[in-house]
């Protein structure tokens, strides 16, 4: 299971359209995605003050792109602390299809900073 962070008005837009494509599909050619792991790390360094916010959960066995596994794409962004650059996040290089997305949770900013969504898998 792989993850993506968007917005419900761009989820719901997916649904409308028939498949998923992130700002970063056009800008710099993948959608950008995480492990369980590196979601926190993530949310907290991209998203802070940001509402409106879901966890995509994609089974990556079901998707129709290609998934690479590769350096960050951002390193200098990421919380030091949090994720060395040589960790690997997943890439999707092409549209998610609706049929790979597993489950969608709502993504909550606390005082001290996100927290993974009750029964995340």
């Amino acid at each position: 299971m792989i993850y993506h962070i968007t917005t419900c008005a761009a989820w719901a837009d997916a649904q409308k359209r028939g498949d998923y494509q992130a700002p970063s599909l056009k800008n710099e050619g993948f959608i950008h995605c995480s492990t369980r792991d590196q979601l926190l790390y993530v949310a907290d360094s991209f998203y802070r003050g940001e509402t409106d916010l879901l966890v995509l959960c994609i089974d990556e066995c079901k998707l129709g792109a290609e998934l690479r596994w590769e350096a960050p794409a951002h390193p200098e962004s990421l919380n030091d602390s949090a994720v060395s650059s040589d960790v690997l996040f997943p890439h999707l290089y092409g549209p998610l299809n609706l049929d790979a997305v597993m489950a969608v949770h709502g993504l909550k900013e606390g005082a001290s900073g996100f927290a993974l969504p009750p029964g995340l898998h």
